[in-house]
């Protein structure tokens, strides 16, 4: 972003922080701001001139900026609650597929596909003098992709952003008397809500059932659970998998209940990391979940050089045959509970979710939205807990059998 955008949003930010709302500014501006649907919404004029309106109920501090590959508009508020307007009422000209939520505890999200680059020619907002209203407004204008690229990124700031991913020592072994240190993943959430049916979003349902199987293990005994979220925020791919490491993850396990556009597709499957997908709808459903990141306002990196990609493949050497392993015996753990399993319950895809080198990880799609059947099982809390008992299985068997296969490699 450039030093425009940057000064922007910052002296925005303390425009908000230090007037606007007199010597009560502190107090009022502590609470949630509401965003009016009546003072809302966005126009379009020549050239594609875009102007998006946000009317707030206070002001809060905010910060603006774009992302690359797609073009993307982001704009992050400070306590906002957005449930009374709709995506929709966003969508025109410049802007769209626009999404709206959490972003972090705290923090909520607006990002906006862009139909094209575009550059950011205003962006301000003004408070009321007697604080007790808001608007923002946001003026863009097309432009070329070359100029776009060069104002695009993400600003890096501790108070607004997750910290970087931490590198931790794995070498440390586990204790083979100790607790299995799972790391559950409830897929999608905050900004980004999954896939949708009947008034069900994949985000809601998933963090309910991690919650469900967290409890299960625990009360089973020999397992250290916890969440990469325990609420309904955004986190991205590549944080979640630093989650893993931060917790000295044994097993990672994302959860998912997607819906296909095309086709069908019924019953649990569990997926394990590949470059190449074992079939078509494994293909679509490992880019859906990365382009839903994308979306969301988060670059997907892919840093690695020839070197670390070297290291990576080695790790993964040791680590493919335990995740394949693990991937078994869930699959069946799960069938003998009753499933019900898909014709193919187990495939391979490159989710990028799953690329911890050294963790064995696998995806598990409990079932499908867009499957009236598996629709009805997974609003059923008892069937969920049935599906949280088949893991429970299969994660004690693999963890007895890891530990063997481990014993026999050692001698």
């Amino acid at each position: 972003m450039n030093g425009l955008l940057r000064c922007v949003a910052f002296c925005a930010a303390l425009l908000v922080a230090g007037m606007g709302a007199g010597q009560n500014s502190a107090q009022e501006l502590g609470g949630l701001a509401r965003v009016d649907p009546a003072s809302s919404g966005i126009e379009t004029g020549r050239g594609d001139r875009t102007t998006l309106t946000i009317g707030l109920s206070q002001g809060v501090p905010w910060r603006i900026f774009t992302l690359t590959d797609p073009a993307r508009l982001v704009i992050d508020f400070r306590e906002a609650d957005w449930s009374a307007v709709t995506p929709a009422q966003f969508e025109a000209g410049l802007l769209a597929q626009v999404r709206l939520g959490t972003y972090l505890p705290g923090w909520t999200r607006l990002v906006s596909r862009l139909s094209q680059p575009a550059t950011i020619t205003t962006a301000e907002l003004n408070v009321n003098d007697d604080g007790a209203g808001a608007v923002l407004r946001v003026a863009l204008e097309p432009t070329d992709a070359d100029s776009f690229a060069a104002r695009a990124g993400a600003p890096r700031d501790p108070r607004w952003d997750l910290p970087e991913p931490a590198l931790t020592d794995q070498t440390t072994p586990r204790d083979p008397d100790g607790p299995l240190k799972i790391v559950i993943d409830p897929g999608h959430g905050g900004v980004d809500p999954g896939a949708e049916a009947e008034g069900i979003n994949e985000k809601t349902l998933m963090l309910t059932f991690a919650r469900e199987l967290q409890e299960t293990l625990r009360r089973a005994g020999g397992f250290e659970v916890s969440l990469t979220r325990t609420d309904d925020y955004f986190v991205s791919l590549e944080r979640r998998v630093a989650i893993a490491h931060e917790r000295r993850a044994d097993v990672f396990v994302s959860l998912h209940a997607d819906a296909l556009a095309h086709g069908t597709a019924h019953g649990a499957t569990v997926y394990l990391l590949s470059k190449e997908a074992s079939d078509a709808a494994s293909a679509q459903l490992a880019e859906r979940h990365d382009r839903d990141d994308l979306l969301s306002g988060v670059d997907l990196h892919d840093t690695d050089d020839r070197v670390t990609g070297i290291l990576l493949d080695m790790a993964r050497q040791e680590t493919r045959p335990r995740g394949e392993a693990l991937a078994g015996a869930i699959v069946d753990g799960i069938a003998q509970t009753g499933g019900p399993m898909n014709r193919r319950p187990l495939r391979s895809a490159s989710f990028s979710v799953l690329k911890a080198a050294d963790i064995p990880s696998v995806l598990i799609e409990i079932g499908f939205l867009s499957s009236p059947r598996d629709l009805e099982n997974l609003r059923d809390p008892n069937w969920r807990q049935r599906m949280a008992d088949g893991i429970r299985a299969g994660l004690e068997r693999w963890r007895t059998e890891d530990a063997a296969r481990r014993a026999l490699s050692r001698q």
